[in-house]
């Protein structure tokens, strides 16, 4: 082992046991952890890449930014009082980390924005918390706007007399109010505590590569999961953050390897996308590629939980994981909801670690499934609760929790509320099976069906995704008194009436095959996305008032009279088909590459080389923007061939 920058500690544990007693002794305050955080000043805190060149900032540098920012910033709100409520509105980059720390070492309590809600959600929870200002690198607000651009690098560095004593996240707003959850430097001690208990239980979690530990951020720092799982944990072990651009496929796996990155922590939307991205990459390189990888798939689950399950994995699949993420993960985390276990199966069994975690804005991080056994971690199991927090089940199958990390208070319509205590209602569905929890969906998603039971559309929409599916949710649609289940499957805009009709019938068979067909009243296929925006999952009650509001756009299947039929169309479709394993016949004239077809720029500009040896041309990397149907390259070729 060489240089896992632990100062004069020789082991992990000694290191984390170290500076938590620091935390205790030092007292359990903003300025103890601030000073902690940036202890090791030599380790790398973040990284970036800068074109060809990766950019480093130690934590020693990272330090000295925020001082002095902090110094522009106080400047900026000298009319503003210590103690208030400044909100900080960006996106994950170093300057967020640095505006973060300025608004605490200016003596404010930041209210962390959560950009995926509509800017009047952002007002109403700025008035709920008397917030005096925001700190923004783009949009403005009724309180006082400081944009980021503009609380510059000082060259003085501050000395605060007072710091901020609270940290506020807005929950995600997929219910009707958008509550406020209040966390001091005590709850997020005891955050880190129970994290050490990960450490200590998990030795796959601290493992190094190359004697780095690198997170993506994925997550946004924002949101209690992207807050404490990833920055508070991570950086408080000093630990290094590698910043993504964006969040393109190729982007994210491009990221990944050139930084070495060893965990990442994300939603289970970007698992489920990458999962498919990687199923699309092995169809589209043949039909014996891919039989042998379905079949090894299939025999690695006849192996189990067994170690040879775990060797086969790594040399069965190594082709895999070196087109995906490389060989430096060493542990990834998904939570905030639902995952499919197709995608757990698909990266546990390939050779990477999956696991299910589990937290609410209002407690916190509270679990994270530790076993290293694909039975737990493919059944989506979240684990048994971090040390410090305690986990019970009452008789009407919710989930409770209990425990010092919870938050301190949330804002609700203005009104301040403590958190209960004893324990903390979640309202999420859950089982217990020897100690290891499963999470079975929110008592509030549940439906009543014709026949008096209680439809859990957790547990139904996963069957249901079936071949031509983008989407599927299962709505509980109010007409009068009346309550009709309703399933609402996105589906390809430019879809045709047989692949309509096959999906019609392959989705009547499965409701058959799960005895639910009687309780199921209506389906419903619409051309809209399901998840749109910067949600990250399904909001159910958006969803729903829009499928009572008649708001959905109902597929029409494509006529293909209305489609060009020359020998060019015909051969720019079968372009279209090798590049996404798509059938020719499948693809209209209008559907747009990227938005309707779901290809990546990787396959895009693959078919762009292809078009362009065939058809002996040259296609400007400006016109990329223009061509991306089978119609906009079809009248470019007859113009230039």
């Amino acid at each position: 082992m060489g240089d896992l920058g632990l100062g004069k500690y020789k082991t992990i544990r000694e290191f984390v046991e170290s500076k938590l007693r620091a935390f205790e002794e030092r007292g359990l305050t903003m300025q103890t952890l601030f000073s902690l955080m940036f202890q090791e000043k030599e380790n790398i805190m973040y990284e970036r890449s800068r074109g060809y060149h990766i950019e480093t900032f130690s934590y020693g540098e990272a330090e000295d930014r925020i001082l002095s920012r902090a110094v522009s910033l106080k400047e900026q709100l000298s009319d503003i009082e210590p103690g208030s409520v400044v909100g900080l509105s960006m996106d994950n980059s170093l300057t967020w980390i640095e505006m973060f720390w300025a608004i605490i070492l200016c003596g404010y309590n930041p209210l962390l924005i959560n950009l995926r809600l509509s800017q009047e959600m952002v007002e109403g929870a700025l008035r709920d918390c008397h917030a005096k200002a925001v700190v923004s690198d783009q949009r403005v607000y009724s309180v006082k706007t400081a944009m980021s651009g503009d609380v510059g690098l000082s060259d003085q560095r501050i000395k605060p007399d007072t710091f901020g004593e609270e940290i506020l996240v807005m929950t995600s707003g997929t219910s009707r109010h958008v509550k406020i959850c209040a966390y001091s430097a005590e709850e997020l001690y005891h955050q880190i505590k129970g994290s050490y208990g990960i450490i200590r239980e998990c030795d796959l979690i601290k493992r190094h590569y190359e004697d780095r530990l690198k997170l993506l951020t994925f997550l946004p720092f924002y949101h209690t999961f992207g807050l404490v799982a990833v920055y508070i944990w991570f950086s408080f072990f000093s630990r290094t953050f590698v910043e993504l651009k964006d969040m393109q496929p190729d982007t994210i796996t491009g990221t990944v390897r050139r930084h070495k990155v060893t965990h990442i922590f994300a939603v289970p939307l970007f698992w489920e996308k990458v999962y498919e991205q990687a199923k699309k990459t092995i169809h589209l390189r043949g039909e014996e590629t891919k039989q042998k990888f379905e079949k090894a798939m299939r025999l690695r689950e006849k192996l189990g939980d067994s170690s040879a399950g775990k060797l086969f994995s790594k040399l069965a699949f190594k082709e895999v994981r070196e087109n995906l993420f490389g060989e430096s993960i060493r542990f990834m985390i998904t939570g905030g909801s639902t995952i499919s276990k197709d995608a757990m199966r698909f990266f546990n069994f390939i050779g990477y670690h999956l696991a299910d975690g589990y937290g609410m804005s209002e407690i916190g991080i509270t679990s994270v499934e530790l076993s290293a056994k694909p039975s737990l971690l493919n059944d989506c199991f979240i684990g048994k609760p971090m040390d410090g927090m305690e986990y019970r089940i009452n008789e009407h199958g919710e989930l409770e929790v209990k425990g010092k990390a919870v938050a301190r208070y949330i804002i609700e319509d203005g009104k301040r509320k403590i958190i209960n205590r004893d324990f903390f209602q979640t309202h999420d569905l859950a089982k217990c099976v020897d100690g290891h929890y499963q999470i079975l969906g929110r008592k509030d998603d549940l439906i009543i069906g014709s026949s008096g039971e209680n439809l859990n559309p957790n547990l139904i929409e996963p069957e249901l995704k079936l071949d031509g599916v983008n989407e599927v949710c299962l709505i509980g649609a109010q007409s009068g008194d009346q309550v009709t289940p309703t399933l609402v499957f996105s589906v390809n805009r430019f879809i045709t009436a047989e692949k309509l009709t096959a999906i019609d019938r392959a989705v009547k068979a499965k409701l058959d095959e799960i005895h639910l067909s009687s309780e199921i009243r209506r389906l419903l296929y619409v051309s809209d996305p399901l998840i749109v925006g910067d949600e990250f999952k399904l909001n159910r009650l958006r969803l729903k008032q829009q499928l009572e509001d008649n708001a959905f756009t109902a597929v029409v299947p494509l006529q293909l009279s209305d489609s060009l039929h020359d020998e060019l169309a015909q051969r720019i479709r079968e372009f279209f088909s090798a590049a996404l394993n798509i059938k020719t016949e499948e693809i209209a004239d209008q559907a747009d590459f990227f938005l309707d077809l779901g290809g990546s720029s990787l396959d895009y500009f693959g078919m762009i080389s292809a078009i362009e040896n065939v058809f002996s041309v040259k296609i400007p990397v400006e016109k990329s923007t223009e061509l991306s149907t089978v119609a906009a390259f079809h009248r470019y070729l007859s113009e230039t061939l």
